[in-house]
């Protein structure tokens, strides 16, 4: 019987994992943990990895690294300069990698009830240990149901003012390659995260997502589709931003509303 990464009794099983990185990427893997420790000291209550690294599928000089750094306080502007200084550094020194980020919460932030399905949920079924104690230890088991789905992906009506103002502010190819992935890829787990429940599993492979997205919504597939070879190969032309503005994006935000609810205001 296909698992659809869940467990035998349908909760998520947490994906990726030290194991799995692959050797081009071990060093700056190696780096990241000790210049991490070294950067934040005793501010720092736990990192992890997630994204392609730790599931085994990042492509040398593609793919980007992606950390969270849970901090015993909520992170104030020293601990933020200090996370750009950092990834900054990781992405001159390590041509396997295509860019750095780093996601900063404090701990209470982390564990919260009102994170318990966006972040909470983030961390514990798609983040891999990577320095401290894990913090998945005090977070529940999750299933792959509407709460989740709304809590997860249900802003995307919000989010798309803030899309627009970007798109209007790029002004080269490197901006809107840029934004092109960002979208591009929010819309397609988004639009993964519509049908989850229906589907009844997990996956974070973008193409796998769009294909299953198609099955629920057939005449979306093909959009969805170029959407998810757009988060691999970014986009230079604005004509398909503009499309993911005013046309997929707001149509999946509908949808989404309309079968889920809208997220918890935060």
């Amino acid at each position: 019987m296909e698992r659809r990464g869940l467990d035998a009794y349908g909760c998520f099983e947490r994906e990726g994992s030290l194991g799995r990185v692959q050797r081009s990427f071990a060093p700056v893997v190696a780096a990241a943990r000790e210049r991490i420790g070294a950067a934040y000291g005793q501010r720092l209550h736990s990192a992890y990895l997630y994204g392609s690294v730790p599931r085994g599928t990042a492509r040398p000089g593609r793919s980007d690294l992606d950390l969270l750094l849970a901090l015993h306080h909520d992170p104030g502007d020293e601990d933020r300069d200090t996370a750009e200084v950092l990834a900054r550094g990781l992405d001159q020194d390590f041509a396997e990698v295509d860019g750095v980020g780093i996601l900063l919460h404090g701990k209470g932030r982390l564990l919260s009830e009102q994170e318990r399905y966006d972040l909470g949920w983030f961390l514990a079924c798609l983040c891999t240990p990577l320095l401290g104690a894990d913090l998945a230890e005090h977070l529940p088991r999750y299933r792959p149901d509407s709460l989740l789905a709304r809590e997860t992906n249900g802003d995307l009506t919000a989010v798309l003012p803030r899309w627009r103002a970007r798109a209007r502010a790029a002004s080269t190819p490197a901006d809107y390659r840029r934004l092109s992935r960002h979208v591009a890829r929010h819309l397609v787990r988004t639009g993964f995260t519509l049908v989850m429940p229906r589907w009844g599993g997990w996956t974070s492979d973008l193409a796998e997502s769009a294909e299953v997205f198609g099955r629920y919504y057939p005449e979306r597939a093909a959009q969805m589709r170029a959407a998810a070879a757009v988060a691999l190969e970014p986009a230079e032309d604005p004509v398909v931003l503009h499309g993911y503005l005013e046309d997929l994006g707001p149509w999946l935000a509908d949808e989404y509303t309309a079968v889920h609810g809208t997220k918890t205001p935060r």
